[in-house]
């Protein structure tokens, strides 16, 4: 049992989005549903066998999605980091988690899904470069990365390698 489990509140749409990103991310699956029941109507007012809690596993992390009412929403103080091995990886997860999202909050590999949560989409040789022992080449990867909305690992190398 993984020790520390993320838990998103969302309105009434958690099974929505455990299946859009089990749809995304290989290796994930519906672990468990847990609905309402008549008790506590008067204070949840969840309608008798709506989806309460999902239980989802994605990569091999598991998360819990509450259709808990529209009490709570999302901001980017949190947001989850894919590392992807490559540009091709990088593309793949951007478009999927950007379709129906929020262009506006895209920057830098972060972007903001149709359901409001964060995302950084970040390219292993983005540490990399970042963490090069000569600073001059990292401040040119850094100023490049912070021109940029989906990463692109071409524009970081070149970056990397300027004269």
């Amino acid at each position: 049992m993984q020790k520390i489990t993320p838990h998103l509140w969302f309105d009434r749409q958690a099974e929505e989005v455990a299946n859009y990103y089990i749809s995304i991310f290989k290796d994930s699956k519906i672990n468990n549903i847990s609905c309402y029941g008549k008790e506590g109507f008067e204070i949840h007012k969840m309608p008798e066998d709506t989806a309460m809690t999902i239980a989802f596993r994605l990569e091999g992390e598991d998360f819990l999605a509450l259709n808990g009412g529209p009490v709570f929403k999302f901001n980017e103080s949190i947001s989850f980091m894919v590392n992807c091995q490559d540009q091709e990886e990088v593309d793949y997860y951007w478009d999927k988690l950007t379709d129906g999202g929020d262009p506006a909050a895209q920057q830098c590999g972060w972007l903001k899904d149709k359901f409001g949560l964060s995302w950084q989409i970040i390219p292993v040789q983005l540490e990399q470069l970042l963490s090069d022992p000569d600073a001059t080449k990292a401040g040119w990867v850094m100023n490049a990365m912070l021109k940029m909305k989906k990463i692109d690992v071409a524009g970081l190398e070149a970056a990397a390698n300027q004269k």
